[in-house]
């Protein structure tokens, strides 16, 4: 089997959306032939503290398993201690994390009351913040310098200079890889900047490569490298040389108790706190790619930021939070190391936020890379409203203190058992009553093979009056929404109910209940 190339061009990733649009990649792919090739899921994260960035990237090529390649642009000369692969479980848990959410509420019985004004209420809980040295070969005639070579996993890492745009890209041509036409002038800026080019060689007999609806798809080990610079931004522009469509783009930023959004752009929350059909059950990928559609159409050219939370915490969880070793394995350990602190210095004490930004553009709407800037604290999209029964927050909210952001779409199913005392509460929302598994958090994930085929109005219990639509109402959290719609059924019976617990997860245990009477009745026969 031939070895080949891969050849990154740009700082960033993607997550495509649709299997028949063009894939989201921050580069592009060079052949050996007259084939079309396919980067058609990346993704990056970047980690920053002060000038260091160290970027994380997970490709997965498409193609035929031979002679292919991608070109990334960096600030700097990166030298073999720069650079090292990663296992591909950590790409997975980070977007697991950060993505869209889907959970499931059951209304508690209207008619409980604590036995005990001692039981603490839970939904009082504290908010969650917190190259070889010498150069190598020269082309004089076409001004492109070999600055270091390196092998790193499968790759075979050169380190490329250019005098001229022109140059680099006959360079690679005479290396008989097809280019995109339009290349050299989408080059230009980059070498005109002083930028190098990370080139990584695969040998292709060391990737594995799988069939997935019938084409070859190698899955390449995710690559981290590096590098101090003031500039922090990501080269984007490149991906569109190879576009035929619209691309979509998700960057994770993990930084110091810091949130980041795009300096050079709009920016835009996602619509949150949105009450959704049981329908979405099965179709949440379909409906969050209708609302992310949606939303980029009403604010054109905007960057959407999907998440922004403590990474060692989350409420709802759809897994567990990030762990130390993988701050660490992202780059946790190099920013220590620039910080000239000692290695017990932990990413727990540190505090990192975990950022999601997601953009959506074609080839005539994106002309310029994105620039990112620190951003303040923002909260929303947590089971939090204006006092008990009141409608939960909406948008999201800037702070003093603490980043709390997140998509999160809840099914709740209301209370339609019988409804006894003269002041029924509703609107009081937790786990799934006794006897019933509850479905847990699911992300939005894949959304790279999901079709934009949803349907907002089919799916949302509730108007969303920025986006233009009208819903079914307030939403289902909306007490009085409750009672017309819900009623329940009479009965004599004035019987309480254990409580199924308030929206956090936390029940409230009826051995609570129990102890308190025991308590009482003590009393009275010590009387």
């Amino acid at each position: 089997m031939k070895r080949g190339w891969v050849v990154g061009l740009g700082l960033g990733a993607a997550v495509a959306t649709s299997a028949l649009e063009a894939d989201a990649f921050c580069g592009f792919y060079l052949s050996g032939a007259d084939t079309k090739l396919f980067n058609n899921a990346t993704m990056v994260v970047l980690m920053r503290d002060g000038i260091r960035t160290v970027l994380s990237m997970q490709n997965n090529y498409e193609g035929p398993p031979q002679d292919f390649a991608l070109v990334v642009p960096v600030p700097v000369v990166l030298q073999e201690s720069n650079v090292k692969t990663l296992p591909r479980e950590v790409f997975t848990h980070i977007d697991q994390l950060a993505a869209p959410r889907l959970v499931e509420y059951w209304e508690r019985d209207p008619c409980y009351e604590p036995e005990t004004s001692w039981w603490p209420d839970f939904r009082e809980r504290k908010e969650a913040s917190q190259a070889n040295d010498s150069a190598a070969s020269r082309s004089s005639d076409l001004g492109v310098t070999v600055e270091a070579k390196f092998e790193v996993g499968e790759y075979q890492i050169l380190i490329l200079s250019a005098q001229n745009s022109s140059g680099l890209d006959t360079y690679l041509r005479e290396n008989k890889y097809k280019i995109p036409e339009g290349a050299e002038p989408v080059l230009r800026p980059y070498v005109e900047s002083g930028m190098k080019f990370f080139v990584a060689k695969v040998d292709v007999e060391k990737v594995k490569f799988e069939k997935r609806d019938g084409k070859d798809m190698a899955m390449l080990s995710p690559l981290r490298f590096h590098y101090d610079s003031e500039a922090f931004s990501l080269p984007v522009r490149l991906g569109l040389l190879n576009s035929g469509g619209k691309q979509d783009l998700i960057v994770h930023i993990l930084a110091p108790n810091k949130r980041y959004e795009v300096a050079n752009y709009p920016n835009v929350t996602i619509p949150t706190n949105l009450d959704v059909d049981e329908s979405a059950r099965d179709k949440f990928g379909s409906f969050y790619a209708a609302l992310f559609d949606r939303t980029v159409e009403q604010n054109p050219r905007a960057v959407v930021t999907e998440y922004a939370w403590d990474a060692s915490t989350c409420d709802p969880c759809p897994g567990p939070a990030m762990q130390p070793g993988e701050f660490m394995t992202l780059g946790a350990d190099v920013l220590e190391e620039r910080a000239g602190t000692q290695a017990e210095r932990s990413s727990q004490r540190v505090g990192f936020t975990l950022t999601r930004l997601h953009a959506r553009y074609g080839k005539d709407s994106l002309g310029e890379d994105l620039v990112f800037k620190e951003a303040p604290p923002i909260t929303g999209g947590r089971e939090v409203g204006s006092g008990a029964g009141g409608p939960l927050e909406r948008g999201s909210t800037t702070t003093a203190g603490f980043n709390n952001f997140q998509g999160r779409y809840a099914i709740r199913h209301p209370w339609t058992g019988a409804i006894s005392c003269s002041e029924p509460k509703r609107g009081v929302w937790g786990g799934p009553p006794e006897g019933k598994k509850s479905p847990g958090t699911r992300p939005a994930l894949d959304l790279a093979f999901v079709a934009r085929d949803g349907s907002l109005e089919g799916f949302l219990k509730q108007d969303v009056p920025e986006l233009g639509i009208a819903g079914l109402g307030p939403g289902l959290h909306d007490p009085q929404t409750l009672k017309e719609k819900y009623p329940g059924t009479k009965s004599g019976c004035q019987c309480r109910t254990p409580d199924n617990g308030p929206a956090s997860g936390f029940g409230q245990p009826l051995w609570g209940a129990l102890l308190a009477l025991a308590l009482l009745r003590r009393r009275q026969r010590r009387r």
